[in-house]
């Protein structure tokens, strides 16, 4: 059976980790100011981003807080052939209360911890209205945030269990899994788990970050146990 469109762009959304945002121009008033940043899901499943106070878009959120996000596959050779998905959302900054998106965000992108703690910058969050998606020439769908935001079913302990536990004691299973992508230089750097959904996990293999999903969708950590047990056999 056929993935839906909310099926794909959630899939897409998944194992995305940056793409252009586009925030309303302050200095050069209506028009639209595009740049790449990176970004990791939020445990309900919208994007976090960290920029800094003095930069362009953090100025331009700060008085309009609409923005959009485009990401898309950038290894697909075609890539208007390809799937892409646009986040009509607002932009608001996180809870200074809340530590576990902080440290999602961290465990994807581990070098901005120092940054973010030396300089001005600050997480946000973007929040989806609507979704636009492409799945290919003529499959174009206008979505909503609930038939595609990837909700996570684990607390912020359980999915920090299963990352202490596979990063202690299952370092030669997480290599297994960089095999079956190709990367081609899992021998000389020791993969990282960087978090786990619903629908897979993230692994942190030097300065990239890999999704790997599962067959089907889980919804406790044994089940995520039992998952990652049979993709270590395959």
């Amino acid at each position: 059976m056929a993935d839906t469109p909310q099926q794909e762009a959630r899939s897409l959304l998944l194992q995305c980790y940056d793409g252009v945002l586009s925030t309303l121009s302050v200095s050069i008033a209506g028009y639209p100011f595009g740049s790449v940043v990176p970004f990791c899901l939020d445990r309900q499943g919208a994007p976090i981003i960290l920029i800094a106070d003095i930069a362009q878009h953090t100025k331009n959120i700060k008085a309009d807080s609409r923005v959009s996000l485009i990401v898309f596959d950038r290894g697909a050779p075609d890539l208007q052939a390809n799937g892409r998905l646009t986040l009509i959302a607002d932009a608001s900054l996180i809870d200074i209360g809340d530590q576990d998106t902080p440290e999602r965000y961290y465990r994807c992108f581990p070098e901005a911890r120092g940054y973010h703690q030396t300089h001005g910058f600050l997480f946000w969050r973007l929040q989806p209205r609507r979704l636009r998606f492409i799945g290919g020439f003529g499959a174009i769908h206008w979505l909503e945030p609930e038939e595609v935001l990837p909700v996570n079913p684990f607390t912020a302990v359980e999915e920090a269990g299963m990352v202490d536990h596979m990063n202690a004691d299952h370092v030669a299973a997480m290599r297994k899994y960089c095999a079956s992508l190709l990367v081609d230089d899992v021998d000389s750097v020791t993969p990282q788990f960087a978090g786990c959904d619903r629908y897979g996990f993230h692994l942190l293999v030097g300065a990239r970050v890999l999704r790997i999903a599962f067959e089907t969708p889980v919804n406790s950590p044994i089940e995520v146990r039992q998952a990652l047990v049979a993709l270590a056999r395959r």
